[in-house]
């Protein structure tokens, strides 16, 4: 049946905002309003659009009143752009991370409640139907209890990615750009998690920005999990290359998130099901069950979300406020961690050399 497209307006026209725009262009259920973004490049973008530009979103939240907007401008101006749209009744989903800090996601998540307006943060993997798919399993109790998870977020990236100077300094690191993506990933199949302890390095490249770290994470249902980024090695290890979200990565066969508890063990993306047929135990043959599910662009599904959720075909957002303020909490807490790591009290210096033959 045919219907009226959903008007939505973009803020910010850059690397994700055209992402936005192409998803806009291709949807049968939502149209692009208007471009508001300040730069000559946002200009453009409108005009190839064919959609009104303006140079501030206030002025085109009055001249165009969108049904919705998205809002993929830079991090810290998230909060105080998404206010002014759920102020004026104007839904919003906000590109990840929902804040530069944890005090103004709590803004948004008190503005979410105050002008019950739907707000979807941009996680999009939760869009994915493989992750919709090992949420069911997990959900269902076929792991039984889960007990550990582990994720890795390996991959290379080149020496011109580095020419932007705010990747080189705090912030602009694979914490808070990549791996935020897999502990939100872990939040939504695994639970809540309620204690860090991290490692960075900054060795390889030596710049202010971290090129690795590692994590210890504890879920608040007593699982423990692991994660490792590196945005410095050659390694397929990574949610990109293995999902086929984007063809701007080359696809390879490996997995790099793994799941496992008392009665059964997932791997992602492959949703490889390992568990026992009969007796439990380690001596016991394991049985592997594939899960297949079509493939389907997150981007395209996380938009028809919000198109529902402004529609009111949907009332809970796959990603609300307080669920991107949890997710940003859990990742800056990795970098906080690793700042204050070693500390003397807790670390343990091994005899390397101990029991070595010399020569």
């Amino acid at each position: 049946m045919n219907h009226r497209k959903t008007p939505i307006a973009l803020f910010g026209a850059g690397a994700i905002g055209r992402t936005h725009i192409d998803r806009l262009q291709r949807s049968d259920r939502a149209s692009l309003a208007g471009i508001a973004d300040p730069t000559e490049g946002g200009r453009a973008a409108a005009e190839a659009a064919g959609v009104p530009w303006f140079a501030d979103h206030r002025a085109l939240l009055e001249a165009v009143r969108p049904a919705g907007a998205i809002i993929a401008t830079p991090n810290a101006t998230h909060v105080s752009i998404a206010l002014d749209c759920l102020s004026q009744g104007v839904a919003v989903l906000v590109e990840k991370p929902v804040a530069d800090t944890v005090v103004d996601a709590e803004r948004l998540v008190a503005a979410e409640a105050q002008y019950r307006v739907p707000v979807l943060i941009g996680h999009h993997r939760r869009h994915n139907p493989v992750i919709r798919r090992a949420r069911e399993i997990v959900s269902a109790g076929r792991l039984g209890r889960i007990v550990a998870v582990n994720a890795l977020a390996t991959f290379l990236k080149p020496d011109s990615y580095f020419e932007t100077s705010w990747r080189r300094q705090h912030g602009g690191g694979p914490v808070l750009i990549n791996l935020i993506h897999d502990i939100d990933l872990l939040r939504f199949l695994v639970g809540e998690i309620e204690s860090v302890q991290a490692v960075d390095s900054h060795a390889t490249r030596g710049f202010e920005v971290e090129d690795s770290a590692a994590a210890v994470l504890r879920f608040s249902g007593g699982a423990i999990g692991t994660v490792i980024v590196s945005d410095c090695v050659t390694a397929p290890w990574c949610w990109d290359f293995c999902a086929g979200e984007s063809p701007a990565y080359p696809r390879q066969t490996v997995q790099s998130h793994f799941i496992a508890g008392t009665h059964g063990s997932l791997s992602l993306p492959d949703l490889a099901l390992w568990q026992y047929p009969g007796e439990r135990g380690w001596h016991e043959e394991l049985t592997r069950e594939q899960s297949v599910v079509h493939q389907r662009d997150p981007y395209e599904r996380q938009l028809a979300h919000f198109a529902d959720l402004i529609e009111g075909r949907e009332t809970d957002s796959l990603c609300s406020a307080l669920d991107g303020m949890r997710t940003l909490a859990a990742t800056r807490a990795v970098l906080e961690a690793a700042a204050k790591a070693p500390l003397a009290s807790d670390t343990l210096t091994l005899p390397v050399n101990e029991g070595r033959n010399e020569s």
